[in-house]
Order: structure tokens, then C-alpha cells, then sequence
């Protein structure tokens, strides 16, 4: 997912996604680890889209106790 589209998200959708994201990569660290996965990049790929929703939550976060 794009970091723009990200942005875009409001918070509700931002912690939504992000709760579901943790649930898929805990699923495929552990299907990886019965058996491994026909790609195991995309354990990467979820781990990047974690940190980009919990980057934007942090930096809203931040934005609300600066201003």
C-alpha cells in the first residue's frame, strides 16, 4: 500500500487495518514456520506496511500534542 493512500485513512481506518495486518503477519510467520510459504518476501512486504500505518499514527499523534 502507498504511504499517500495511507494519509489518506482516517483514524478509526488507520488502527482497523493496522490490528489486521498484525493478525495476517502472525499468520504467515506462523505458516511459514510449519511449512514454508511459496513466498516468503511477502513477510517482508507486511512488515513495511505495518511500520508505514504506525508511522502515520504516531506522526498524527504528534501533530495533535504539538498543536
Amino acid at each position: 500500500m502507498q504511504y499517500q493512500d495511507i494519509k489518506k485513512m482516517t483514524e478509526k481506518e488507520l488502527h482497523l487495518n493496522l490490528k489486521d495486518e498484525r493478525a495476517q503477519l502472525q499468520k504467515m510467520k506462523f505458516s511459514h514456520a510449519v511449512s514454508p510459504i511459496e513466498n516468503p518476501h511477502k513477510i517482508r512486504v507486511v512488515r513495511k506496511t505495518i511500520a508505514k500505518y504506525l508511522t502515520e499514527i504516531n506522526s498524527r499523534r504528534h501533530q495533535n500534542t504539538v498543536a
